[in-house]
């Protein structure tokens, strides 16, 4: 590799730079000023949500986004603030903070910074491979319980009460006692904004329609004087670009900020690598997996010192990015340059945004979290995948965002074990008229093989499933009579460990002791390599390891016993 090559690989701005094209710059132009006119409402409501001033929101869009251009892999992922992060933020720094308002953001940045730390150490170590053992519908169960989650949060802002507690089912049930102190004008307020965002989305994709419901509610507002009429607003926010500073670290021991910082990594890697992967699918590039974490790193980073809180790349405005015509990462760096304009000379003009607004904001960009076409589809094709799913949902609403996110992520581990323990283990039977042969049990009219028992397992035989395939060929042999020859056909096996070739050495030995001989057929180099390392070509012929079932039992049985060919 050329000395460009290697800067490219870890600096990707050396890469599209070097090719951009000046019929680039008015798309991604476009693209940038589209991304902050949604970023502005989306991170006020965020950082709202995650219990930090307005503004904290902005920074982490302005700031995150430019670390990202830097050393991000994907030319369309928008990295900022997100609904879920926020939220944990919320649920977890509040009880480290000890209602210390000063303290509680420095916490929310010290994260961002552990967040980067992380990162570079999952990019260190290659961790991307342990970052994809969390399944799709593990997912898709802590996305809707993160989704309920986050609007039961919310709710109290759009009937105008208190709100509190813990968990989703102890904010419903404070909710409910609040009802009858419920604000009529802030409820109006909120509903309005709710439906004009519904609406929007259906009849105006990809336009600013939620800049626009917040500057309205702005005009109207100041109009009516909301304020003096008890609609809390969000009051005055500071002008000017964040002063830059280290976050101060001391505030918390390790092994109270890693947690969190590590549920931020898993939470923020998953979304922005899965959305990152379907636009450079779109756009024909190739998407450095690994990569991403310096690139979420950075984002991190750079959001910690400007005084910011954790920060990710989402698919919803990574789509605004994306269908505003986004060509490069420069859309970000002119997205992050508008909204400092913005912070410089207009924090203004938002005094007077109804909080009710931002709560609708909220509701609008998270209720299609609740994906329940995705869990019904589960409940009827899969029952597994959707009892992960529920464990996941289940989870969240509980326990939380970061303990739910954890949780997820072990029963995602725990999943893929218990399907690697329990194996398929076909028992071979000669379809009709050829040299094939096909598990009995999904196939009619398959012909028995008489006096032979052929197995063949469909995975790898490994620690975890070596036992349950051994009971499975003794409970077909206690089924049978006369069995005077058991084949093992490894060819669906790709791998054996120790476990696994001490089962088939078990085997032999029970067998034997029956005197029943037993035969191994299909076997791969590795597979060869360890069964030899084992005894097993002391046991078993191991010339038949290299053969094909047809070709054994064409030996070992007569051709009236086996069918006609």
């Amino acid at each position: 590799m050329n000395a460009f090559g290697r800067i490219s690989r870890f600096f990707p701005p050396a890469t599209w730079l070097a090719d951009y094209r000046s019929a680039w710059l008015r798309p991604d132009a476009i693209a940038g000023i589209t991304l902050a006119a949604y970023a502005i409402p989306v991170s006020l409501a965020y950082a709202t949500l995650a219990g930090l001033p307005p503004q904290i929101g902005i920074y982490g869009y302005m700031l995150g986004g430019i670390g990202y251009a830097l050393l991000g892999s994907s030319r369309q992922l928008a990295v900022g603030p997100t609904s879920a992060i926020s939220l944990m933020i919320a649920a977890t720094v509040g009880a480290l903070a000890g209602g210390d308002a000063a303290k509680y953001g420095e916490i929310a940045s010290l994260a961002a910074c552990a967040v980067a730390l992380l990162c570079l150490i999952s990019w260190l170590f290659k961790l991307s491979v342990l970052v994809r053992l969390v399944s799709d519908s593990i997912l898709v169960g802590f996305k809707a319980g993160a989704g309920l989650t986050i609007i039961m949060s919310q709710l109290p802002s759009l009937f105008g009460v208190a709100g509190g507690g813990h968990n989703f089912f102890d904010r419903a049930i404070k909710l409910s006692g609040q009802l009858g102190d419920t604000k009529p004008l802030v409820l109006a307020i909120g509903a309005i904004a709710l439906l004009l965002l519904l609406l929007g989305e259906r009849r105006l994709p990809g336009k600013p329609v939620g800049l626009t419901i917040m500057a309205l509610s702005i005009v109207f507002a100041t109009l009516l004087g909301l304020a003096s009429l008890g609609v809390p607003v969000t009051g005055t926010i500071p002008e000017g670009l964040p002063a830059i500073g280290i976050p101060r670290f001391g505030l918390l021991e390790p092994d109270e900020l890693f947690p969190l910082a590590a549920g931020c990594v898993l939470l923020a890697y998953i979304e922005g690598v899965s959305a990152a992967r379907s636009f450079a699918a779109k756009h024909g590039y190739a998407l450095d997996v690994r990569q991403e974490f310096l690139g979420l790193g950075a984002a991190n980073l750079v959001a910690a010192f400007g005084h910011g809180y954790p920060v990710a790349g989402g698919l919803s405005q990574s789509a605004v990015n994306d269908n505003a015509g986004a060509r490069t990462p420069l859309a970000l760096v002119i997205c992050s340059a508008t909204l400092a304009l913005c912070l410089l000379f207009f924090t203004g003009l938002l005094t007077n945004l109804p909080k009710a607004v931002l709560a609708a904001i909220v509701f609008a960009a998270v209720y299609r979290l609740v994906d329940v076409r995705a869990l019904l589809r589960m409940w009827h094709v899969s029952r597994i995948d959707f009892y992960a799913a529920a464990i996941a949902l289940v989870s969240v609403l509980l326990l939380g965002i970061l303990q739910g996110v954890l949780l997820a992520a072990i029963a995602s581990i725990v999943l893929l074990l218990a399907r690697a323990s329990r194996p398929n283990v076909a028992f071979l039977g000669r379809l009709p008229g050829s040299g094939r042969y096909s598990d009995n049990a999904r196939h009619e009219g398959v012909e028995p093989l008489v006096g032979v028992i052929a197995f063949r397992p469909e995975a790898s035989l490994l620690y975890i499933n070596a036992e349950t395939i051994r009971e499975a060929v003794l409970d077909a042999l206690l089924r049978s009579v006369d069995i005077k020859l058991v084949i093992c056909d490894l060819s669906a096996s790709p791998y054996i460990d120790l476990a696994g070739a001490g089962m088939l050495r078990d085997l032999y030995d029970e067998l034997a002791s029956r005197h029943i001989a037993f035969c191994i057929v299909g076997a791969h180099a590795q597979l060869r390599d360890l069964l030899r390392a084992e005894g097993l070509a002391e046991k078993t012929d191991s010339g038949d390891w290299l053969r094909s079932l047809d070709s054994v039992l064409g030996d070992a049985q007569p051709n009236d016993a086996r069918g006609t060919v």
